[in-house]
């Protein structure tokens, strides 16, 4: 019953996380060759912090089963982490030129991430989230094909014209709002299960 209910959430505006890059309307053209390169000191910093996430997720974990309740210290640090690698893979993906800040904090960056804090959790649903995200993941293996092959049409687009194709943009955006949502409800972050939808 307690699991029905986690799925029976529905998707669109009612979702409680949120995610959002807002679209550029012109791009420097040759940035796109030396991004990763510019990118690494994040990528570095980003590889201690997910391995520090991935320990308090552990701990969040047990806490869950005993408590019904995600430490919230725990819970914001985890949600800075996220952040933080959205704003590094939105500017490695070409969906913005601004550089990412060295931050956890909203509001530095033209990339939103909203994840409410849930001040109940059902206990029980940490030992199943996994089992009920694999459609998500087999639908994602698809999603993440086509945006690989749309980001490089998008990368000629921007050295030719400056822009991303705004279709293309609104695409790339809405897989990785997805698989943010799933990886929020895997990572226990949420017991709201993840829409099949690219919408907001």
């Amino acid at each position: 019953m307690a699991v029905a209910t986690a799925m029976a959430s529905d998707g669109g505006s009612g979702y409680p996380i949120d995610l959002d890059v807002s679209y550029p309307e012109k791009l420097n053209r040759w940035l796109p060759l030396i991004k990763w390169l510019l990118a690494i000191p994040h990528m570095i910093i980003l590889y201690a912090l997910n391995l520090a996430a991935s320990v308090v997720t552990f701990i969040a974990f047990f806490a869950i089963l005993f408590t019904a309740k995600y430490p919230e210290g725990l819970f914001r640090f985890v949600l800075g982490v996220q952040r933080w690698r959205l704003n590094v893979n939105v500017y490695t993906s070409l969906l913005r030129d601004e550089y990412p800040p060295f931050t956890m904090d909203a509001g530095q960056y033209p990339a939103a991430l909203e994840v409410p804090y849930p001040a109940n959790m059902n206990r029980w649903m940490p030992l199943v989230k996994w089992l009920l995200a694999i459609p998500h993941y087999i639908v994602l293996l698809f999603l993440g094909i086509a945006v690989a092959v749309t980001t490089v049409i998008a990368f000629f687009a921007i050295l030719i014209t400056s822009s991303y194709p705004r279709g293309l943009h609104g695409f790339a955006v809405g897989v990785t709002r997805w698989s943010t949502r799933v990886n929020l409800y895997v990572t226990l972050m949420t017991d709201a299960y993840p829409p099949f939808s690219l919408d907001p």
